[in-house]
């Protein structure tokens, strides 16, 4: 049992001390500008369809758009590495960075996250495999939720999920708590970020709680074609009463948080 022990002790340790590693440090900045990139991809094919143009606006397609350009490959194998950094600097934090269970809880799911843009990236320049749109993932999940006992229940529950993550992203762009980890030391510099940021996360919380009402449709109606992902959800705030200006600004909000996304990759602490 001593030795067991000691030799787990030596692994931790050892995880412990990749996780600190600068190389890993300098490759989860790499990730932080990669995740800016998609949303400004996002956000600029949002204000297209704002305006009467085609697309879909999701990190699928965000994907796809980075491949086709210049470099695409090279660019996308360089994102797909800094993606996997974070991925694995959210484990280290779940694990051993955050003492509270719901900053642990938040780390794993942005963990998880990262690690499907990895996959999605990997599969795509290695097999030319196309990742499914954000759409279509919404309704394969809303399908297999409602094969299952109870399954209008569960996508019930699962549309309050996604409200319940928008309300905390309205939350955290309306108190300004995603700077508690930004060492942005300069006062007015620091007051650009911040109004980055909250623009971005009002922005991302206004479209979890589209996609949300979208999923809760889907539950009452028992029909999984309703749910919605990124895409759909942006293009349904076309329809609303504020018309595409909505959706105008929320792909601005959009734009905005990929700047931020480049300010983390600048200062936020790993």
């Amino acid at each position: 049992m001593t030795t067991a022990h000691q030799a787990g002790r030596r692994f931790e340790g050892a995880a412990r001390r990749a996780a600190d590693h600068p190389v890993l440090e300098k490759l989860a900045k790499v990730g932080f500008a990669a995740r800016g990139v998609l949303y400004a991809i996002i956000g600029l094919v949002a204000l297209q369809i704002a305006f009467g143009g085609g697309g879909e606006a999701d990190k699928s397609s965000a994907i796809h758009i980075v491949r086709d350009s210049p470099l695409g490959d090279t660019l996308l194998w360089v994102m797909a590495v800094g993606l996997a950094a974070l991925a694995i600097w959210q484990v280290s934090e779940a694990v051993w960075g955050r003492p509270e269970a719901r900053d642990r809880v938040q780390a794993v799911a942005r963990a998880v996250v990262y690690a499907a843009l990895v996959y999605s990236m990997v599969a795509l320049l290695t097999r030319n495999k196309a990742a499914s749109s954000s759409d279509d993932q919404s309704q394969d999940a809303t399908k297999a939720l409602f094969e299952l006992p109870g399954g209008q229940f569960l996508v019930g529950l699962m549309a309050l999920a996604v409200i319940a993550l928008g309300v905390f992203w309205i939350r955290e762009g309306w108190t300004g708590k995603f700077m508690r980890d930004m060492h942005v030391t300069e006062p007015r510099t620091r007051g650009v970020v911040v109004k980055l940021g909250k623009a971005g996360y009002l922005a991302r919380g206004v479209i979890a709680l589209a996609a949300g009402a979208l999923i809760g449709e889907a539950a009452l109606t028992y029909d999984p074609d309703k749910a919605v992902g990124i895409d759909g959800a942006l293009k349904a705030l076309a329809d609303t009463p504020a018309g595409p200006w909505l959706l105008v600004l929320v792909a601005i909000g959009l734009v905005l948080f990929a700047a931020y996304c480049f300010a983390e990759a600048r200062w936020h602490r790993v």
